[in-house]
């Protein structure tokens, strides 16, 4: 890029052409119209010529206005391009956008607009000149559309140079001549607009070359194309949309790996180890550079640092000797001297913060700043992670896979040189031992990693360290070390003696305080500290005073401290013990304003924050307060209070301060929760958009909200009858319950812990089991637990969803529903909902196709499902979350089953492998293969040794389960295996096949032990029982049989079903037999006496497969419906809302009048209803298939149904007879609608027609064409004069509709309403402020809205 340089002189002379890194000065730039001939052109200015165009007044006035905007250099296109070299020309092309981007000024010439003549009126009024500039040239030329774009200030001028306006002033005009849009006017980023809008900007414009008009577009895509100027404008522009097209591709890929990279970094940051050494050096008081230099001349440290079989170094010392302090040291001298490539990662243990205090989370921190420093080894983590997500970090097993995954990093060859740092190994308070193996491992592993690790000085740790040639222990207690610590802390002492403010200006006083504290110090860092502490709160005539009386002992420090706090005046040695005990028993650091509520502090006070903190500060040292949380100073001070402080502090035991907490949370949330505590207002207010308002009402009560029950349950296990009279009827809790749970619902989900809420209701019903006086309360937690189950999703994303969806879909017998009704929303007409809560406990949605088989893991906590989208997901059987999705098959899975220890799961599928993977790290370990068609079946042996796989080979596969070698291949069967079962002993092994029998093989041996004959259509599953002597068999011709397992003989055979039996399995306890079927029922029966227990109606679509929990206590179930649901397995009753349908609902109609409803099924049939008791009026009979559509005729004497075989059908409404028959579409049609006035119908079809027909004759009149894609919608106009069609795109509903992902019923597109699954449309229709919903369950429910939506 050349500039013009104006001198002082007013002459104008070209710069140096600025390239690469060359720093470009800052410009003006012009726009500008060019004249043909009369511009001055580069070889001008070379020349020295060209003052007598024109065009050199415009470059004379770009130099001045330049000058008058402080700027001396400036650009004009006609000059500063060299045409004649192909190379700069398309250069300077492929970066013009940017040239003017980054110019301070632009100056746009109008040389056809001029302010010669104006009206002699108000200021206000029009200008002359506005006509002209609206009909300007410039406006009509193609490359000055980036020119009004690109720069952010665009001043316009006449031909006389005078300023009109700049861009901001004039965008209204601008806006009407251009059909700009104000926001990319005002610099919105281009990319905010679509590309066929960003074209369209160019259509009314011209250029020279047709080519231009493509080339010109480039900056605003930021894509560089070469310049081919002879290919035509259709081929410029062809090339210019592929452009686009690659690099939004690149774009869309980059935005994707950039999003699931930081989503990766999310979910694994537990802490940002950097942060926490910022704070714990803040919280020290600073990092002070004589405290610990000593340490990089220490031998034992520089033969570390140096010898490279020197890989491990610990750090042992007793407590307040600054080992931490050290250690950041070292961090920060290590950050200044290794090479550049090298790499630092550290992790603080700290036990009193139970983020930090675990073996996992040190991994989880020291990976977090590996691939922070890194990237490229997030490659060894992220295939893991793209299998079970955020669960990999959080999970059971998170070690177990972290551990893989830092072994595998450390091996990387690729990996510079790193050093890992681990401080206070001491206050890892889980799983210590296995962090001290593997650093002892890793430390052997890489002779590019080193090792350095402080712990206190203890047996059990050096003992696992295994100290050996390759490490290096370093005492700060021996003597030459000791020695440099007491130096250390001189040091220290020094620096903080200098800050006291009592003693600044008195020199003689700080000498004698440094001395004694010099004497006394014993190289305890923590000493110091907590000696500092104490005198920067005293007078100066106290210091020495306080130094005689502090004991050298650090625990007599401490006990010095507790009779400190015992003589504070009046009521403030209860205050601090309030406090200590309070901070010993929660959970995590608390905020002031939690600590100031949960240690019962008094509350006349002003500043909350501020009365906390005094309280704090009397509480000797033993506190700490960073960012309003308040904190143990250190782990021997919790030490201390925990034990031999415990009498002074708590002296009725820790069970009486969880005793206070609860009691005080419980009373803060039922005086302080509220409906819409954050004044949301609107019902559907996606959560994650959530600010918390200043002040927070929920600041103090964050705590109480999250931990009460735990609270609850860590007092009341072990106390005394009168202890427990809340726990009773007419109790606290039940109170509680009664008059705030939904407002604690809506809470939770402000504290984004609506899972932690489930999981704590589901720890209170447990708690609440076999107590005495307490059956209503018992009823009522039940409820309360099944109400946040089943409307966790809804709340958990909207809160207020806690007073729409969850009311109004909970049975009209759920107390919680019923003690809240006064909060459900008056404007919804509530439909009708069965008495009780169903046997469904949860329904767990994600997979995007059917679910072919589902399995419980032995341990009950967890829930595998196999899928026909080619994934397996892991659930949490408690909280329904999903825990993983396994990815890997290329097709259907059809089988899923967990190893019975519960670490392990295999799946089986349609791409004819076996799978087993990692049940928690969701790794893959191996695959089977060996079979020559699909996987119908897979089963563990109950030993945990072998697996067998049935196949639609006609074979059944036995594996070894470790190594996957195949151990024998049972032939026998003619026809598919669909399903093998190994029995309880793991001796024999059944499989059901397609040739209608069922086999028992021997499980070592392979031979056939017996063939079952009965079915009369294939066997779809079988199922050993638990003791191994019965045998279950569901088959497709509807029935269940049970066999004796030794004889063969069929001891019974159940029936009911109305469809195949897809799926059989018997209850742990052997008491029960669940079956699934096609007819989208479970049935449980009891196998003794073969009757039907209960019928489980729920699925909307064929259930595929069942499993009991291990404890039998529930059931779950996968269906063709993509879902999975928990069922309880004692109880059963469904919904029953306008039900005769016997399949899919896939349209339904209100009647204009609003008095009835017709309904269109895939049953055939069209029914039509009573819009008020729901009562069936008639069944219209006559499509041969699929009715798709169903409308009514204005004057609501007709009805019209579509079915999908393209036929059309107008009824009689009343009589129910076929009036009309009417063909013609070649396609399936979407939608039909009468005209207002009754005469004529109009349909629309995926042939991409519009058909208007004579509605009496039943004649077409009119085939209307245009669309390119199909049409789904049409419309009359009021006064049937004309007509409106759709095809795809997206509707922005007034009033009442339905969201596109069908999960909302919205009001003027804002979500209103959550709909459970079981009450989303498969088809709607509106009408004023109702709305019909057809479900997919082959239900028909009404929804109205009336008066005020708040």
């Amino acid at each position: 890029m050349r500039l013009l340089l104006r001198s002082n002189n007013g002459e104008f002379n070209l710069t140096k052409d600025f390239v690469g890194d060359d720093i470009i000065p800052p410009y003006a730039i012009l726009s500008h119209t060019w004249s043909e001939g009369e511009e001055v052109t580069f070889k001008d200015l070379i020349e020295g010529t060209g003052q007598d165009k024109a065009g050199y007044k415009k470059i004379q006035f770009c130099g001045q206005q330049a000058e008058r905007d402080g700027l001396q250099y400036f650009w004009v296109d006609t000059c500063c391009i060299d045409k004649s070299n192909q190379v700069v020309l398309q250069n300077a092309i492929n970066s013009m956008f940017h040239w003017y981007q980054h110019a301070k000024q632009c100056y746009v010439y109008l040389s056809d607009v001029s302010i010669a003549k104006r009206k002699r009126s108000s200021e206000y009024s029009k200008l002359t000149w506005e006509p002209a500039f609206r009909m300007s040239r410039w406006f009509t030329r193609g490359w000055t559309l980036q020119e009004l774009l690109a720069p952010r200030s665009v001043k316009f001028f006449s031909y006389e140079g005078k300023v009109l306006g700049d861009k901001i002033k004039l965008m209204r005009q601008i806006h009407e001549i251009t059909g700009i849009p104000f926001l990319a006017l005002q610099g919105s980023p281009l990319c905010e607009f679509s590309i066929e809008e960003r074209i369209s900007w160019t259509r009314s414009r011209q250029t020279k070359y047709k080519e231009d008009k493509a080339y010109s577009l480039s900056g605003m895509f930021d894509i560089c194309m070469p310049l081919l100027y002879g290919e035509g404008e259709e081929k410029a522009f062809r090339r210019l949309r592929n452009e686009i097209t690659e690099l939004s591709n690149v774009v869309h890929q980059q935005q994707a790996l950039n999003r699931e990279y930081q989503e990766f970094i999310q979910h694994l940051r537990l802490t940002d180890p950097r942060d926490d050494k910022k704070r714990i050096e803040e919280t020290k008081g600073g990092l002070l550079e004589d405290s610990y230099r000593w340490i990089i001349e220490n031998s034992d440290f520089q033969r570390w640092r140096d010898n490279k079989q020197s890989r491990l170094l610990w750090i042992k010392g007793d407590p307040g000797k600054g080992k931490t302090m050290l250690l950041c040291g070292i961090i920060n001298e290590l950050s200044k001297s290794m090479p550049k490539t090298d790499q630092l990662s550290y992790f603080f243990c700290q036990a009193t913060d139970s983020r930090i205090n675990n073996a996992t989370a040190v991994l989880r921190g020291l990976l977090y700043l590996l691939v922070s420093q890194q990237p490229s080894l997030v490659s060894h983590i992220q295939e893991k992670y793209n299998h079970a997500g955020k669960a990999l970090f959080d999970d059971a097993n998170a070690w177990i896979a972290l551990c893989e995954i830092f072994t595998n990093i450390l091996q990387d060859q690729s990996l510079n040189s790193t050093y890992f740092t681990v401080d206070a190994l001491d206050e890892c308070d889980t799983d210590l031992p296995k962090l001290l193996d593997f650093i002892v491992q890793m430390s052997s592993v890489s002779s590019r990693a080193k090792w350095i690790v402080s712990s206190r000085n203890e047996a059990h740790i050096e003992q696992r360290l295994r100290l050996d040639d390759s490490g290096i222990r370093l005492s700060l207690e021996l003597k030459e070390n000791a020695a440099q610590v007491s130096r250390a802390v001189d040091a220290y002492i020094n620096c903080c003696v200098l800050e006291l403010p009592e003693i600044k200006h008195n020199q003689r006083l700080q000498d004698l305080v440094r001395e004694k504290m010099q004497q006394k110090a014993n190289g305890t860092f923590l000493w110091v500290s907590l000696v500092i502490k104490e005198l920067k709160e005293a007078m100066a005539w106290e210091a020495l005073q306080i130094l005689e009386e502090v004991p050298t002992d650090l625990k007599d420090v401490y006990r010095r401290m507790i009779q400190q706090i015992k003589r504070l005046r009046r009521q403030y040695p209860g205050m601090c013990r309030q406090v200590l005990s309070t901070v010993l028993a929660t959970y995590r650091p608390l905020h002031l304003q939690e600590l100031h509520v949960l240690s019962g502090l008094p509350t006349q006070v002003q500043n909350v924050n501020q009365a906390t903190a005094t309280i704090v500060r009397m509480c000797g040292s033993f506190l700490t307060i960073r960012e309003d949380s308040v904190y143990i100073i250190h782990q021997s001070a919790r030490d201390f209070l925990s034990e031999e402080a415990r009498h002074d502090l708590v002296p009725r035991g820790i069970g009486s301060v969880h005793q206070c907490i609860f009691y005080r949370s419980l009373q803060l949330m039922s005086t302080t929760l509220r409906r819409d505590i954050y004044s949301l207002r609107t019902l559907g207010y996606p959560a994650e958009q959530i600010e918390p308002p200043d002040p927070d009402p929920l600041a103090a009560l964050r705590y109480p909200c999250i931990y009460w029950i735990d609270h609850l349950c860590e007092w009341n296990h072990g106390s005394s009858a009168e202890d427990q009279v809340d726990l009773q009827d007419r109790g606290a809790i039940d109170s509680f319950l009664r008059q705030r749970y939904l407002y604690w619902l809506e809470a939770l989900s402000l504290c984004q812990s609506m899972s932690k809420g489930v999981a704590s209701m589901a720890k209170l019903e447990v708690f609440m089991q076999g107590r005495a006086n307490t059956r209503t309360l018992n009823e009522l937690v039940r409820d309360a637990r099944r109400f946040i189950m089943s409307h966790k999703w809804a709340i958990e994303k909207s809160p207020l969803q806690a007073y729409a969806s969850a009311i109004l879909f909970s049975p009209t017998q759920s107390l919680i529903s019923g003690l809240f009704k006064r909060e459900e929303p008056h404007f919804i007409i509530k439909p009708d909902m069965e008495e009780n809560w169903s046997a469904c406990l949860q329904t767990l949605e994600g997979h995007r196709h059917e679910v072919n088989s589902v399995a419980f893991s032995p341990d009950s906590t967890r829930l595998a499902s196999g899928s026909r989208d080619n994934t397996v997901k892991i659930w949490d059987a408690s909280s329904g979350a999903c825990l993983s999705t396994l990815k890997g098959h290329s097709s259907h899975i059809s089988s899923v089953a967990f190893s019975p220890d519960s670490t392990q799961l295999t799946s089986g599928s349609e791409d004819k492998t076996v799978k087993i993977w990692d049940a928690s790290s969701g790794a893959c370990l191996s695959t089977l293969e060996g079979h020559s068609s699909h996987i119908s079946s897979v089963a563990f042996s109950p030993d945990s040794t072998r697996l067998a796989s049935g196949s639609c080979d006609n074979t059944v596969k036995i594996w070894d389960a470790s190594s996957g070698a195949c151990l024998s291949t049972l032939k026998g069967h003619s026809h598919w295996v669909n399903s093998v079962a190994f029995s309880p002993d793991s001796t024999r092994l059944a499989s059901g096949s397609c040739d209608n029998t069922v086999k028992i093989w021997d499980a070592s041996s392979g031979a056939c032990l017996l063939t079952l004959e009965g079915h009369s259509n294939h066997i779809n599953s079988v199922a050993f029982s638990p003791d191994s002597t019965r045998l279950a068999s569901g088959s497709k011709d509807k029935t269940v049989k049970i066999w004796d397992a030794s004889s063969g003989a069929c001891l019974s055979t159940l029936k009911g079903h109305s469809h195949w039996v897809s799926s059989v399995a018997f209850s742990p306890d052997s008491t029960r037999l669940a079956s699934g079927s096609c007819d989208n029922t479970i049935k449980i029966w009891d196998p003794s006496s073969s009757a039907c227990l209960s019928t489980l109606e729920g699925h909307s679509h064929w259930v595929n497969s069942v499993a009991f929990s291990p404890d039998s206590t529930r059931l779950v179930s996968g269906s063709s419906n993509n879902t999975v649901k928990i069922w309880d397995a004692s109880s059963g009753a469904y919904l029953s809302t306008l039900e005769g349908h016997s399949s899919h609902i896939s349209s339904v109609a209100f009647s204009p009048d609003s008095t009835r409803l017709a309904s269109g099924s895939c049953d055939n049939t069209v029914k039509i209803w009573d819009a008020s008791s729901g009562a069936c009026l008639s069944t219209l009979k006559g499509h041969s298939h699929w009715v798709s559509s169903v409308a009514f005729s204005p004057d609501s004497t007709r009805l019209a149904s579509v079915s999908c075989n393209k036929i059309i059908k107008i009824w009689d409404a009343s009589s129910g007879a076929c009036l009309s028959t009417l063909k013609g579409h070649r396609s399936y049609i979407n939608s039909v609608a009468f005209s207002p006035d009754s005469t004529r119908l109009v349909s629309v079809s995926e042939d991409n027609t519009v058909k208007s027909w004579d509605a009496s004759s039943g004649a077409c009149l009119l085939t209307l064409e245009g669309h390119s894609s199909y049409i789904n919608s049409v419309a009359f106009s009021p006064d049937s004069t004309q007509l409106a069609s759709g095809s795809n795109n997206n509707t922005v509903y007034q009033g009442i509709g339905i969201s596109s992902d069908r999960m909302w019923i919205t009001y003027n597109s804002e979500n209103m309403l959550w709909l459970p699954l079981e009450y989303r449309p498969s088809r709607f229709i509106v009408s004023k402020s109702m709305i019909g919903i057809g479900t997919s369950h082959g239900r028909v429910w009404i929804c109205s809205v009336k008066g005020d939506k708040r």
